[in-house]
């Protein structure tokens, strides 16, 4: 019993922003009364080993909804294979001005400039330790904004650092379009940097903590050929686990005559997924299979999730498709796998 559609048109007539924390709040008090478990349809798990890791199914939720982790057990219990939380920072912030998220329903899009406003890394880890959840979790970090670039790595080390005994894989940040200067991070000497600490340091936590936890960098849609190929050069070059494939757009070239194109902000959902593809297919091409690839971008049908696995991705994650059509594109999903 799909119950959305008849939520959705409350939600909707709420701000967008208020609809995701009431929306979280109603899925806590539903796993926790064991509404998600009489209404979530069954299916079979198709297990699939990535980076090492045993995941139940293949489709994965994406990093942005719950940003503190204080909602992981309501939404791993919808039936993800992997539940991504985030985007975190060394020192809790609050974002920036409000409003900052708008839907765009006639394009089935979200645009968001939230500015990864969060509690900070020590409250994500407290949450994390004391979910029931046992499944595959990713923890995606992020620099502070206030943070001058120059200094991005050390954020990224601190939260690599505390992140790391708690997570399943751990995600680096450096494509939101909503930090000031963080995109830069993707390019020539910069990301070089950042990877090369990094690794340093996950070889150097594997032999504390004794266990070996992946790397996983998350880039933007928006980069040419010759950047994608430098990218993924880079990644086969230190040694990185995985790559997410993408975040969200700044292009507003298929909305660009909405009331709501000159919005700042990422832009996610229907009118991302063919440059998300895209940049899948290319990575794939360039990565030749020496690492996975975690599509995400425009998901909104089994039939996109497809898509996405067809162009060379071996996990799938969703957001704004969620927003729009519920727990039902999780259940179509994961009857195609």
């Amino acid at each position: 019993m799909n119950l959305y559609p008849l939520l959705r048109p409350a939600l909707f007539s709420l701000d967008p922003e208020t609809a995701h924390n009431v929306t979280l709040k109603l899925l806590k008090f539903a796993a926790q009364t064991g509404l998600t478990q009489l209404t979530a349809p069954s299916h079979k798990d198709k297990p699939v080993t990535v980076m090492g890791l045993n995941f139940k199914n293949s489709l994965g939720l994406a990093a942005g909804l719950d940003k503190n982790g204080d909602y992981i057990d309501a939404l791993a219990a919808l039936g993800f294979g992997f539940v991504e939380i985030g985007t975190v920072t060394p020192r809790p912030q609050p974002g920036n001005p409000k409003p900052r998220l708008f839907r765009v329903p006639e394009h089935q899009a979200i645009i968001n400039r939230m500015g990864f406003n969060n509690l900070g890394v020590d409250h994500l880890i407290a949450q994390v330790k004391k979910c029931q959840y046992q499944g595959i979790l990713g923890i995606n970090i992020g620099k502070n904004f206030d943070t001058p670039i120059e200094a991005a790595t050390e954020d990224y080390l601190i939260g690599l650092r505390k992140s790391y005994d708690v997570a399943s894989y751990i995600t680096i940040n450096i494509s939101s379009p909503n930090t000031k200067n963080l995109r830069q991070l993707q390019q020539g000497d910069e990301i070089k940097k950042l990877l090369s600490a990094l690794k340093e340091e996950q070889l150097i936590l594997q032999k504390q903590y004794d266990k070996y936890v992946p790397l996983v960098v998350k880039i933007a849609p928006d980069l040419s050929d010759e950047e994608i190929a430098h990218i993924g050069g880079l990644l086969l070059e230190f040694a990185i686990d995985g790559v997410i494939a993408t975040n969200t757009t700044i292009d507003r070239e298929m909305i660009k005559n909405h009331p709501l194109a000159n919005e700042a902000g990422g832009l996610s959902g229907a009118p991302v997924k063919e440059k998300s593809t895209y940049v899948v297919a290319q990575l794939a091409q360039v990565l030749n299979g020496k690492l996975p690839i975690i599509a995400a971008g425009g998901i909104l049908t089994a039939a996109e999730a497809q898509e996405k696995l067809a162009a060379g991705a071996s996990l799938v994650q969703i957001y704004s498709g969620l927003i729009y059509q519920g727990q039902q594109l999780i259940a179509d999903i994961l009857e195609s796998l």
